[in-house]
Parts: structure tokens; C-alpha cells; sequence
């Protein structure tokens, strides 16, 4: 087939139409997943290009995916972060959609809650189970999306749900049919994504997908779910596991546009951000994330780097208010008790702060020698120092900057800063092995400015 693409304006040719391809074994992919041993990351050189969308966004499931691995959160809890959501988001609607669970009470009062604030955006939408009734549930409580599980790798088909592809597509498919007939526009999880037959399952499906859609007039989208974290962003990686080659697929075999793929990752191997930007880079219009990254095992993508992101590929913010991401840190460890690591970027309390002497020294002479960006202004938090054997006057002189007001900022050679090194010099000869507490030089502080 050959077709004009609108926004590539190239005659596009797509000569295969893929079939499912039914079998009585599953194709585990034992080579690339031996279980036994670490998964192999193989390449065919297969190279996808790099096809951003004119937009992107971002789309949150931390009340849903979110809260697979914590304790639940209150209705209360879920209106306040919903709130913060929305001023994270902006006037764009840069976060577009927020997913919530529809089966117990709880989640019901705080979904209606939310939607009592009447914001656009996130835009509300449910995750149901794949059946009449739920279809009807969810239109009944004014949602206009919601997602259906998908499961299509042949683990899952096979092994899980013991069906062949030919029966599990069929089912599928007549469970779309049903959100489809009540008028909910349907949002396919196809699970497992990279385990699973992209061409023998995922490409038939999804381009049955499509038709349906377009008979129904009814935009369906699909969640490219990365359920295990499997997925690579290498140019020139194999299937299933490349990014670039499921998503080129989706776009040119199964004819999803952007605004339809939407990339679901975890971060088992380190991966969810790398990946969730590649996603981006190559044809996905939306990335889905959960605030702090709190997901499934390792977690999900978290929201606010994918904020930062944004801003690195796009060179502009579009309206989102970086600050809030401090509002949401300190929500979660205040409000909700959640302990956020320390050093985790961007809302760990200790992201960018130094120990280093020559550090300090830096940042006392020019703070955008030692600091990622003006994380003050954009993130309120200032760089800091905590004072250990090697923080030298230098990192002194600056803790007395962030801790005490005066005129005039010390430097390294100020007396004051020498007696105070003189202190610490001599705890950690004394065979101190722990960081010295900000009580402890105010304590010092005090004694030596009476």
C-alpha cells in the first residue's frame, strides 16, 4: 500500500499486511530471556528514525498504577494532589490526563471530588475491568476514556490466561466492541509489550484496533506498556525490546497516529526515563507517569523528571510551574509520611547538596559551576552543604551563608570560619565518622560569637 503522509509529506509504502500469527506453543524468546541468566540485548541494525510529534505530553497514573505498591490514599489526600497536578501542569494542560481506579467507595468519592474542582486538565479518566458492566459504570460517572487491560505477550496469553493468540485477540477485541457501544472511548494497556510478538500479535491487533475505530468514529488509543521494564532505547536494537521499532511499527503498519500511542514504562533496569523520553523522540505523543516515581516493584516513570525532560527537548516549560514540584515533595513527607530518598533528583532533600570542599569553593565563587540549573528559582531549592572531614573552609564559609543572616557573605579566610574549621578538624581526628549536624555548628556557632 502506498499512501501520502500529511505530516511527513513523503509517499509513505507499506506493502505487508501483517496477520496474526496463531500457534499451539507461545514464543517465549528464550534466547533473549533465558530467566535463567540476565536478558541479552541484541541488534539487527534495523535503524527506526527519529519522528517527534508536533506536541507532547504528559499523563499521570499515580492514583491508579501509583497505589499498587503503597498504602492507599485517602479521598482527601487524592483531591490535594490532584490540585497540585493541575498547577504542575499549567494553562496547557502539559499534563493531560490523570487515571483513576473506579471499584471501592474511596475511589469513587475522591474521583468525584476531583471532578467537582471542574478542571480541564489532567482530564479525569478511569481503569476498569474488561467488562460490560464496568463500561457502563464508568459512563455513568461522566468519564469519556478509559483503559482495558491487554495482555499480548505469549507469557501472558499462554501461560496466564491459557489461550491461544486467535482466542485471546477475538476476546479482545469483543471486550473494545463493548466500551465502544456505550460510548467510552477506549484506552488499550497492551501488556507486556516487549516480551511479545510484535509482529505476529501486536501489529494484527493493533491494526484491527484501527479499523474498528474507524468505523465507530470513536478515537481508541493504545498504551505501549513496558510492563517489565524491558525495554531498550539503542538505535538499531532487536524486537521486541526496541522502542524505536515498536513505535515506528504502530505509526507506519498499523497507521496509530501520535496522538494515539501512549508509553507505559518501569523502571527494573534503570530505564524508565531514558526510555520514556526516546518514546517521545520517535512518535509517541504521551508519556505515562506517577508522581516520585512510586509504582510496581521498581516503579513507574516519575512525573516530575519527565517535567524536566519536556523542557530539555522542547526548550520551554509551555506553562508547567516547576515549583510545585517542591509542593508535592513535601506533601508526601509531611502530609503523607513517604520517605523520599535523599538524593533523588529534583525532590530528594540532599539532590544538590555538596560535601566536597572544592565544591563549596566552587559555589561560593560562582554557584552555576556546581549546580545543574538555578534550582531556587525553579525548583525552590537552593544548593546546600553538609559539613563532613572534607568540607574544608570552603564548605564552612558556605553553610554559614545559607544559615546566617548578615550583611555581608564570609569567605573561607574569615576568622570565624577558621575557628569553626579548627571544631570540625578536630571532631573527626578524634575519629568521628558521622556528618556534622546543622544543630551542632549552631551550637558551636553560638559559643564562638558570644
Amino acid at each position: 500500500m502506498i499512501y501520502f503522509d500529511e505530516r511527513k509529506k513523503f509517499l509513505m509504502e507499506s506493502e505487508y499486511q501483517y496477520e496474526l500469527q496463531d500457534r499451539q506453543e507461545p514464543n517465549l524468546y528464550r534466547e533473549m530471556f533465558p530467566y535463567s541468566e540476565i536478558p541479552k540485548v541484541t541488534f539487527n541494525h534495523r535503524v527506526s528514525p527519529m519522528d517527534p510529534p508536533d506536541e507532547i505530553w504528559i499523563t499521570d497514573t499515580t492514583f491508579r498504577d501509583g497505589q499498587q505498591s503503597r498504602a492507599p490514599y485517602t479521598p482527601g489526600q487524592i483531591v490535594d494532589i490532584y490540585k497540585m497536578l493541575h498547577r504542575l501542569g499549567g494553562n496547557k494542560g502539559k499534563i493531560r490526563q490523570s487515571e483513576f481506579f473506579l471499584y471501592s467507595d474511596s475511589d469513587k468519592e475522591a474521583m468525584r471530588k476531583c471532578q467537582e474542582l471542574g478542571y480541564a486538565f489532567p482530564e479525569i479518566t478511569g481503569w476498569i475491568r474488561a467488562n460490560r458492566k464496568d463500561f457502563e459504570m464508568a459512563k455513568g460517572m461522566g468519564l469519556k476514556e478509559c483503559g482495558i487491560l491487554i495482555s499480548c505477550s505469549d507469557y501472558h496469553i499462554y501461560n496466564k490466561l491459557k489461550k491461544t493468540r486467535r482466542q485471546a485477540m477475538d476476546d479482545y477485541l469483543g471486550i473494545v466492541k463493548e466500551a465502544l457501544a456505550v460510548g467510552i472511548r477506549p484506552r488499550c494497556h497492551l501488556e507486556d509489550i516487549t516480551r511479545a510478538d510484535f509482529y505476529g500479535f501486536v501489529i494484527p491487533f493493533a491494526h484491527a484496533l484501527n479499523s474498528l475505530s474507524k468505523e465507530s468514529g470513536i478515537p481508541i488509543k493504545i498504551r505501549i506498556c513496558d510492563t517489565l521494564g524491558y525495554g531498550i532505547p539503542y538505535s538499531g536494537a532487536s524486537l521486541p525490546r526496541s522502542i524505536p521499532g515498536i513505535i515506528y511499527g504502530l505509526r507506519v503498519y498499523a497507521q496509530f497516529d501520535s496522538e494515539q500511542l501512549e508509553w507505559h514504562g518501569h523502571n527494573d533496569f534503570y530505564k524508565a526515563v531514558v526510555n520514556s523520553t526516546t518514546a517521545w523522540l520517535y512518535g509517541a505523543s504521551s508519556v505515562n507517569c506517577s508522581l516520585l516515581g512510586i509504582g510496581e516493584r521498581t516503579g513507574n516513570t516519575p512525573l516530575e523528571a519527565m517535567v524536566i525532560e519536556y523542557a530539555q527537548l522542547r526548550g520551554t516549560l509551555d506553562g508547567m510551574d516547576t515549583t510545585v514540584i517542591r509542593d508535592i515533595a513535601d506533601y508526601y513527607e509531611h502530609e503523607i509520611g513517604y520517605e523520599i530518598p535523599a538524593k533523588t533528583p529534583f525532590v530528594g532533600r540532599s539532590f544538590n547538596v555538596t560535601q566536597a570542599g572544592i565544591h563549596a569553593d566552587g559555589l561560593l565563587k560562582d554557584e552555576e559551576i556546581y549546580n545543574i540549573f538555578d534550582t531556587t528559582a525553579l525548583l525552590k531549592s537552593p544548593p546546600g552543604i553538609t559539613i563532613t572531614a572534607t568540607s574544608g573552609a570552603a564548605g564552612i564559609a558556605m553553610w554559614l551563608n545559607q544559615h546566617v543572616t548578615t550583611q555581608d557573605k564570609v569567605n573561607k579566610n574569615d576568622p570565624l570560619v577558621l575557628k569553626l574549621k579548627e571544631w570540625v578538624d578536630a571532631q573527626y581526628a578524634a575519629g568521628r565518622v558521622t556528618t556534622i549536624s546543622d544543630q551542632e555548628l549552631q551550637s558551636v556557632l553560638i559559643l564562638n560569637t558570644d
